[in-house]
């Protein structure tokens, strides 16, 4: 007996061993250099410095115009038809707790919207598709497919309302799977071709326009999810304006409360309050309208009233009436001050935390969840706003910091995620060490990350307002 007990316990000691070995080869030391010191900071700089060279705001006339493209499958068939949006089953995404189930019904259309603006032979499209992000995948292909018509990477603003009932299936690496359910090429590739299909129609459907912008005040819609009150939020609803002279209308808003006021347990195909603002608008005061998701990261919705999906239609149609009440009124002008610029975000080390003080090396990271292949940030003027566009979730505080910081100087600012690729939470470094969902297991690029973002788009914007 006394054998047993001693081989049992040099068992136990030697898997333990094993068990520790693998742990901190699998795992690193969370790297809290300065970002001011770091080789991606460095190369940052050098982008910016050919940006402030080479760039050159233009003062003349516009043309705009639109184009909304159903992303609405058509559910139950026998087998996936990419050519008519048919296929055999549809996986919901949004929350890892569904476990990858499949859709049951529509509870309403969803689409992606694009408005092309175009300024002294200079193209950019805006898009915003109902979604719960833009995955580099489908961006990718989206480039790869309009480059035959001249389109480049650095036209093309991407967005997505982030609804967390929307169309999963395009999820890469392990972590994405669990959120979108297992990959389907064919959905990538249909969703691809729709939102395509959206840039080139509103390029061609290019006509003079006026074009206006603001700030809504709303800080009822919405709270901090990270420390509450003690916490700052971004509670202006930010909008574009265009219209084309004798002709439509647009508006593209941008609001930073998650879309996630339906739970896991449903499992119809949604856009959310964003869709039902974007139903309202469209009742009341323009012939399109769509959203971008804002600074979504550390805020959540206030609800206000109803049960099930009376509440986002309650959110979304009183998020609406308050937007209304300054859109209608904005001023509209036929010229525009337009700047634009892109540049490749150059990123930490993805390390995905285990522990507080520990995170998986890179390239188990990448396993988990592949790195975008060339995430951007953009900026671009439109008069006196300033409409920038990052990957990820990114936090409601740093998009306020940015508001902020423009505001004295005379404009307004709009921080929107999701451009065209994912790199997990992007809050303040403050947050970085906390035992919560946004910092713990979606703060994959480390404590710098927060930081580093808010100086590159305070340097971005003053690049295009000079």
């Amino acid at each position: 007996m006394k054998k047993f007990i001693i081989t049992l316990c040099v068992i136990i000691a030697v898997l333990l061993i094993v068990a520790l070995t693998a742990l901190f080869l699998g795992t690193s030391k969370i790297d809290r250099t300065s970002y001011y010191e770091c080789d991606y900071y460095k190369k940052s700089l050098v982008q910016l410095d050919s940006l402030r060279k080479n760039n050159a705001s233009v003062y003349q006339s516009l043309e705009a115009g639109f184009a909304k493209i159903s992303i609405t499958p058509s559910l139950n068939h026998s087998e996936d038809n990419i050519a008519e949006g048919k296929f055999k089953n549809v996986t919901l995404g949004g929350y890892s707790a569904r476990q990858g189930k499949f859709v049951t019904g529509i509870h309403d259309s969803i689409f992606v919207s694009a408005a092309a603006i175009k300024v002294a032979g200079r193209l950019m499209v805006i898009l915003g598709a109902d979604l719960v992000i833009m995955p580099h995948n489908i961006a990718d292909t989206v480039v790869s497919m309009l480059r035959k018509a001249g389109i480049s990477r650095d036209q093309l603003m991407f967005s997505a309302t982030h609804s967390h009932s929307s169309l999963g299936g395009w999820g890469m690496g392990l972590m994405g799977s669990k959120t979108a359910g297992e990959p389907n090429e064919n959905m990538v590739s249909w969703l691809a071709s729709q939102i395509s299909l959206s840039v080139r129609t509103a390029i061609k459907d290019l006509k003079p326009a006026l074009i206006g912008s603001g700030n809504v005040p709303a800080a009822s819609f919405t709270r901090n999810r990270v420390i509450g009150e003690l916490g700052t939020k971004n509670d202006d609803f930010s909008y574009i304006i265009l219209e084309q002279i004798g002709g439509k209308k647009a508006i593209i808003g941008s609001y930073s409360a998650h879309p996630t006021i339906m739970s896991a347990k449903n499992m119809e195909v949604s856009g959310e309050y964003p869709g039902y603002w974007a139903r309202k608008m469209e009742s009341t005061f323009a012939d399109y309208a769509f959203f971008c998701a804002g600074g979504v990261g550390s805020q959540s919705p206030v609800i206000i009233g109803g049960e099930g999906f009376e509440r986002i239609q309650i959110y979304g149609e009183a998020l609406a009436d308050t937007v209304l009440k300054c859109a209608s009124t904005t001023p509209m002008k036929d010229s525009v001050i337009f700047s634009a610029i892109t540049m490749k975000l150059n990123l930490p080390e993805y390390n995905i935390r285990l522990m507080n003080r520990r995170s998986l090396v890179p390239a188990l990271s990448h396993k988990m969840i592949p790195g975008p292949k060339y995430p951007v940030l953009q900026a671009m003027r439109l008069n006196n706003m300033v409409w920038i566009s990052a990957p990820g979730d990114f936090s409601g505080e740093i998009a306020l910091q940015t508001k902020n910081y423009l505001f004295p100087k005379g404009f307004n600012a709009n921080v929107t995620g999701f451009n065209g690729s994912y790199a997990g939470y992007i809050i303040p470094s403050k947050y970085f060490f906390l035992n919560m969902y946004e910092s713990k297991d979606m703060g994959w690029l480390g404590p710098n990350m927060g930081d580093y973002s808010a100086d590159l788009i305070r340097q971005m914007a003053d690049i295009v307002i000079r």
